[in-house]
């Protein structure tokens, strides 16, 4: 465009630009080149609170000693003429709502009069886009520690595991330190002095700084009596969060645990206290504790929440492991009060039993076996597995050994015993499925009547310590809806042998063909000579995993001469 059409245009444009200049948002000045005020636009003169006129022959520093100027971008741009952008934070002589000032700056070489160079500075603030983007990025931590939380907190169903991975990530995410406690349980020791709260450390973490001192004030396992002015007693009362940032002497001796805490904590230089409540279902559960020393900051509102939305994930965890815990409990006492007694069931018999439950957790199931001394001197031996774990699958192996027993007592064979349960459980709703086998003892003939509903097959351990397996004719587990066959079939008992029964847990592997394992079975060399309990030690070390996906019961039955029976 010409310098006419321009005039024609815009008119006097020097005067435009002065319009422009003094009428924008913006905050625009100019430096010399000493970096002081040679002008100043009524934006920038209201962004300082200082008049325009009293910048010019000043720095900035001089009429806003708070602000961060910039002066080494300044002096780059003066050098070089390259225009650059940066960050200026302070405060000016405006009150503001932010704790912290931030603005936008263009800085632009110019000359001057005379050709001398100048700088051009034209700021806008952008404090409230900070706060903003501050806000999301608290909001986007907060849901990467959300899903740590889904991921790390509630590994195992148990209680103090979960505690220790919510210790670990409350001090990693907002804390220096960290407990975590639990109201006692049932059975446990709950009771406290009178006035007190006692609650159970299970879970604690700290930075290294902090680590000495915090076991000074109890680790996992003690039980600690609060206060009753105690924070966390409040806590369990009210359900809510309170934090205890940098209290007096006198304060924090009513908030700690008792007042003699006072002293370690200041030893220690902590100055600030988060309590929040693990609530699930409605139910107190217990409290996570934590606490800031030395130059950390206070506890804000962000870190309550923070801690909150943690502190409720695991909640809901803990819950579970502790109903799992009491379920468990019950399966356990259920499950040993059903097994058989190991000893001499009948004249002529030793019988010894082991039962193994699967897994970490010691997750019992339907696996059972069990002795029943018969009219001639025969015994009944029986093993068997109900399919699934915990209580259910426990109480209905209980009812599989009361329809056993019943019909063990009418003296029948173990094919047509094994006949009648199939029909008679497989009339009852809901009942599980069960593999079953049976092994009528005459330890006087030495001969053994198996009948096998779905089940392993039977072996013998010689006395030279070698397996043999027992190969059976194979028919359907009881409870299936399909009406067997099933046949009794007599072994002899070979004299000195050991007759080994056992459920799936023993010898099944994921991913393993079950003749592969069977064949492991029977390639075992045991001790010669030795005791049942060896032998079964022995097998079991040879044989069961670690950690059982399923669980196991092994059963070892010897026949014992007359004399050492009446001994």
């Amino acid at each position: 465009m010409a310098a006419d059409e321009a005039s024609e245009l815009f008119g006097d444009v020097a005067g435009l630009c002065a319009a422009l200049v003094d009428g924008t948002e913006a905050g625009v000045a100019v430096f010399d080149a000493d970096l002081r005020f040679r002008y100043v636009n009524p934006a920038l003169a209201r962004i300082n609170g200082v008049p325009a006129a009293d910048h010019i022959g000043r720095r900035v520093r001089e009429v806003v000693p708070e602000v961060d100027a910039r002066e080494d971008v300044m002096r780059l741009v003066l050098a070089d003429g390259i225009a650059r952008v940066g960050v200026t934070t302070g405060h000016t002589h405006v009150s503001s709502p932010h704790e912290q000032r931030y603005w936008r700056g263009s800085f632009h070489r110019i000359a001057l009069g005379g050709g001398r160079p100048g700088l051009a500075l034209v700021i806008q603030e952008v404090s409230e886009d900070r706060r903003l983007l501050s806000e999301l990025e608290r909001a986007r931590e907060r849901l990467l520690l959300l899903d740590a939380a889904a991921v790390r907190i509630g590994t195992t169903l148990d209680v103090e595991t979960t505690c220790q991975e919510l210790a670990d990530l409350l001090t990693e995410a907002i804390a220096d330190g960290t407990t975590v406690e639990v109201l006692p349980g049932r059975g446990e020791n709950a009771r406290s002095p009178k006035g007190r709260t006692r609650l159970r450390r299970t879970g604690m973490a700290a930075r290294p700084e902090l680590r000495s001192a915090m076991r000074g004030f109890g680790v996992p396992g003690q039980y600690v009596d609060y206060q009753a002015t105690a924070t966390i007693t409040r806590v369990l009362q009210t359900g809510r969060a309170e934090v205890d940032n940098q209290l007096d002497d006198e304060a924090l001796g009513r908030r700690a645990p008792s007042p003699d805490r006072v002293g370690p904590y200041r030893e220690a230089g902590i100055h600030s206290i988060l309590v929040v409540p693990l609530s699930a279902r409605g139910a107190r559960v217990g409290t996570a504790t934590m606490v800031r020393q030395g130059d950390s900051p206070p506890f804000d509102d962000d870190d309550v929440a923070v801690a909150q939305a943690l502190a409720d994930r695991a909640a809901i965890s803990l819950d579970n492991a502790r109903r799992y815990a009491r379920e468990h409990g019950i399966a356990v006492e259920l499950q040993r009060s059903l097994l058989a007694t190991p000893g001499r069931p009948g004249d002529g018999l030793e019988v010894v039993g082991r039962y193994l439950p699967a897994g970490a957790q010691d997750l019992v199931g339907g696996d059972w076996f069990d002795s029943v001394r018969l009219p001639g001197g025969w015994t009944m031996l029986a093993i068997g597995d109900v399919m699934g774990h915990g209580v259910e699958a426990a109480v209905e192996m209980s009812q599989y050994r009361a329809v056993l027993r019943v019909l063990a007592a009418m003296d029948i064979p173990p094919n047509v015993i094994l006949q009648r349960m199939d029909t008679l459980l497989t009339s009852l709703s809901g009942e599980r499925p069960a593999t079953l086998l049976l092994g009528a003892a005459d330890p006087t003939n030495r001969v053994c009547a198996f009948a096998n509903a779905g089940h392993l097959p039977p072996a013998f351990i010689a006395p030279d310590g070698s397996v043999s397996l027992v190969r059976l004719p194979e028919a359907p587990p009881i409870g299936v809806g399909v009406a067997g066959p099933y046949s009794t079939v007599v072994v002899r008992w070979p004299e000195d042998h050991t007759l080994l029964l056992y459920t799936d847990g023993l010898v099944e592997r994921r991913g393993v063909d079950i003749d592969h394992s069977l064949d492991q079975l029977a390639g075992l060399r045991l001790t010669p000579g030795a005791s049942p309990e060896t032998l079964i030690d022995e097998i079991v070390s040879a044989l069961a995993q670690p950690s059982p996906d399923d669980d196991t019961a092994v059963l070892l039955a010897r026949v014992v001469p007359p004399e050492a029976g009446k001994g």
